[in-house]
């Protein structure tokens, strides 16, 4: 049986309706990105990135390929196309004893489909920053722009 929270999760994907992150997130929820290195602490910052995520992968092509699903953890590995670049991704979940999401780490593939990504979701968080004027997110996507050298990271 899966848990409820992959459940949820499988439903808000679907919907693309960010608003029920507030009930899945546990306060303290650690997201970590494929582009920033550094884990993102705390319910409001993993929302927007998760917010910005729905929107940006979430076009008609986004699916879920297959999933393992544990007590308390689960992979899913999802696949889309954006702009004509075939995006592979595994999204890592872990949660709590009462169904809240802890940990969210979210991994993709090929390089050109990271870029493309870490490009998108950049716009995104930047918009939804200057609309809620919340600098975390947009800054910390920004900061990987580049390692100082003019190199991607």
């Amino acid at each position: 049986m899966k848990a409820l929270t992959v459940v949820t999760w499988h439903e808000i994907v679907r919907t693309r309706d960010a608003r029920r992150l507030a009930d899945l997130l546990a306060e303290d929820v650690v997201f970590h990105s494929p582009v920033v290195h550094t884990p993102q602490r705390g319910k409001a910052i993993t929302t927007q990135y998760l917010a910005a995520a729905l929107h940006v992968l979430g076009n008609d092509t986004f699916r879920y390929l297959r999933e393992i699903c544990g007590d308390r953890d689960a992979v899913l590995e999802f696949q889309l196309e954006l702009d004509g670049i075939e995006v592979n991704g595994v999204d890592m979940m872990r949660w709590d004893a009462e169904g809240r999401i802890t940990e969210f780490k979210v991994m993709l593939r090929p390089l050109k489909a990271v870029n493309l990504v870490h490009a998108k979701m950049g716009e995104m968080l930047q918009a939804s920053r200057r609309a809620a004027g919340t600098p975390e997110a947009e800054a910390a996507y920004r900061s990987t722009a580049s390692d100082g050298k003019g190199q991607s990271t």
